[in-house]
Order: structure tokens, then sequence, then C-alpha cells
């Protein structure tokens, strides 16, 4: 019954090593991916996250899970996420690991090469304006796909604070009269 439960050493390094390289796979393909990839969750997003953990747990576990392996496992998984928080404190592997704030519309105006970069339809933008109180495109200031997949919608109006806009990719095409004249 032991053996059925517990690793022997060499089977607890190999169960370290998968889920080492099982959490950076899926580190880069979501990076890759882009913001998109985990934030929504539609039913078929759902499915595909239960799909996703199946697969991740039998990539970690082995063939046959066993109670030695989740307790090698979960540490793992943990010490990668640590890991992975101290590396974005530094500027340059920050970048690596964190998608930039996108535009992905400028006043009235959708950026589509932004969508299509982001891996956003413009049918997911719609809701996003409506759930914010948006009735119609002129009351829109910008639109930001936030490094975490959700969708920011800032209203026209007050002026737009240059320092909340400077790290998003394709602030350019926002109109200088969005932003304040002291600014």
């Amino acid at each position: 019954m032991w053996a059925e439960l517990f690793l022997t050493p060499s089977d607890a390094v190999t169960v370290a090593v998968a889920t080492t390289g099982i959490y950076w796979a899926f580190v880069v393909l979501v990076r890759m991916l882009g913001q998109r990839a985990l934030a929504r969750m539609s039913s078929t997003d759902l499915a595909t996250a239960i799909a996703l953990g199946a697969v991740i747990g039998r990539a970690a576990l082995g063939y046959t899970p066993t109670l030695g392996a989740g307790l090698v496992a979960l540490p793992t998984l943990f010490a990668m996420q640590a890991l992975a928080g101290q590396l974005r404190r530094w500027t340059h592997s920050s970048r690596l690991l964190i998608n930039r704030p996108v535009l992905i519309m400028a006043g009235s105006e959708v950026l589509h090469e932004n969508l299509r970069r982001t891996h956003v339809v413009e049918d997911e933008l719609w809701p996003q304006l409506r759930l914010a109180g948006i009735r119609h495109c002129s009351e829109v200031a910008c639109v930001v796909l936030e490094p975490t997949g959700e969708i920011s919608v800032l209203r026209r109006g007050v002026a737009l604070d240059r320092r909340l806009m400077a790290a998003v990719h394709g602030v350019e095409h926002l109109p200088d009269h969005l932003f304040g004249h002291d600014q």
C-alpha cells in the first residue's frame, strides 16, 4: 500500500521537473496568446480551462497519480508561482512575464490591428462598453486591454492623465485633446 501512495526519490525529482516544465510552458503560452487567454470565461473557455487542468495534472503527476506525486507537485507549483512573483519585480523580467496594457479603442475609433494583436474580437468589445454604461461611441475616451485580460473603459469628459497612459501600447493613437493642457 505504501508503495502505491509514495514515490522513490528519483520519481519525486521527475515529478518536480515535470511540474516545473509544464508551469513555465503554460506561462509562455499564455504570454504568447495574450491577456485574453484566461480572462474571459464563456462555456467554451471553461471547458478549455478544465481540459488544461487535466493536461497539466497528468503531465505533472505522471501516468498513475499518487499521494506522493501530489505532495511534490503542489509545493513545486507554489514555488514556481513565488519565483514568477519575484521575477516580476525586476523590470527586465517583468517585461517577459507580463503583457503590456494595449489600447484597443482611441475615442470612437476601434484599433483593429491591436484587436488582432491581442486576440480580442470586436464582438467582445461591445458588451464591455455596454457594461461600462456607454450608450454611444462618442462617450469613449479610450478602451484598454489590461495585463490581467480585463478591459478598462475610460469616458470622455475629464482629461486623461498621461501618467496613467504612459505604459499603454498604442497610446500614440490618442488625440492630444483627450489629455489636459497642463500635462
